[in-house]
């Protein structure tokens, strides 16, 4: 039962964690720095514990670690509803994880240029490199055969049929969402309601770029359209996909509103990613409800994401402007 003092624990223990998070200067400091002197600042860092070595996969595992000792574990502190509830980002987390897998076999990047775009979430280190490794999608839902976790079923669900790599990953999204407004509901958690709606209405964007520079034709748009958005029609993922950019204009007045004029899906993403975060730091009032602890998660994602991307940058010896704008 969703109960005031087990909120109130639970908040508690978020608010001290959300005191230790890395401070923007460090990403600052970070940006133009060689690999050694990455690593240098980082172990002066809440991550220090967790530092364990001077590689690549040394900063990986500390993130790894980081995230599990740090975010998830967060579960584990509360129980029944509540862990339902705290676990509703973290498996959001898998899912961009397992989608960003799935995507990066596709395009044929390496196990380790995917690795790079990971975030936490409540699958172990081992499990990851396993689906990294895996030769295709059943292979991965085959990996993914754990106790309790619904990623696998989800996965095996979205498979019937073979369809294509963005009906795929549509389908995951359709069975993350329908499953996370149902539980939302039954919550009676309007915060993380509101949230997730406005995830669907970025999520629907993102697909309408996509088909719009895949220059599709004569497909059933229904089945590329998560419901569940606010300010996102229908009508509107439709003309987007058919490459009427200005029907962004409608989105004026809404929290999506930095989108109108953005005409490429990298700009689309990075602002995204922003309102997303902007939306979740409003649940730091909500002290009775899930909100506080989805700012939390969002934000240690984020920061894990951002730590990943300035050390292959550091490692490879990358121009800094080639990440500057998506640590931003």
């Amino acid at each position: 039962m969703l109960t005031r003092n087990a909120f109130a624990y639970l908040n508690a223990r978020v608010r001290s964690r959300r005191s230790q998070m890395v401070p923007e200067s460090f990403f600052q400091q970070a940006l133009g720095r060689p690999f050694p002197e990455f690593v240098r600042l980082l172990s002066e860092t809440v991550y220090s514990p967790d530092l364990l070595g001077d590689t690549l996969d040394d900063v990986d595992r500390a993130v790894s670690n980081h995230l599990a000792r740090t975010v998830g574990d967060l579960p584990t502190l509360v129980s029944g509803e509540m862990r339902e509830l705290v676990s509703l980002p973290l498996l959001r987390a898998d899912l961009i994880n397992l989608k960003a897998i799935l995507r990066g076999k596709q395009s044929g990047k390496a196990p380790e240029e995917i690795k790079a775009g990971l975030v936490g979430g409540t699958l172990k280190e081992p499990i990851l490199n396993a689906m990294l490794q895996a030769p295709d999608a059943a292979s991965m839902a085959q990996v993914l055969q754990l106790p309790g976790h619904p990623l696998a079923k989800a996965l095996r669900n979205a498979l019937i049929g073979n369809p294509e790599p963005l009906a795929l990953e549509v389908a995951l999204d359709r069975e993350f969402f329908a499953a996370t407004f149902k539980k939302a509901k039954r919550l009676r958690q309007n915060f993380i309601a509101a949230f997730y709606a406005l995830e669907a209405d970025i999520t629907n964007l993102s697909t309408a770029f996509k088909l719009q520079a895949l220059g599709v034709v004569n497909l059933n748009l229904d089945n590329y359209f998560v419901p569940g958005g606010k300010h996102l029609s229908r009508a509107v993922f439709g003309r987007i996909a058919a490459g009427d950019l200005a029907a962004l204009e409608v989105l004026n007045g809404t929290p999506l509103a930095p989108v109108v004029g953005v005409r490429t899906l990298g700009e689309l993403e990075r602002i995204c990613r922003r309102v997303l975060l902007a939306k979740a730091s409003t649940g730091a009032t909500d002290s009775l409800g899930g909100g506080l602890v989805l700012d939390y998660i969002q934000r240690k994602l984020w920061e894990g994401a951002r730590i990943r991307l300035l050390a292959r940058r550091a490692y490879y010896n990358l121009p800094a402007d080639v990440v500057a704008k998506e640590v931003a």
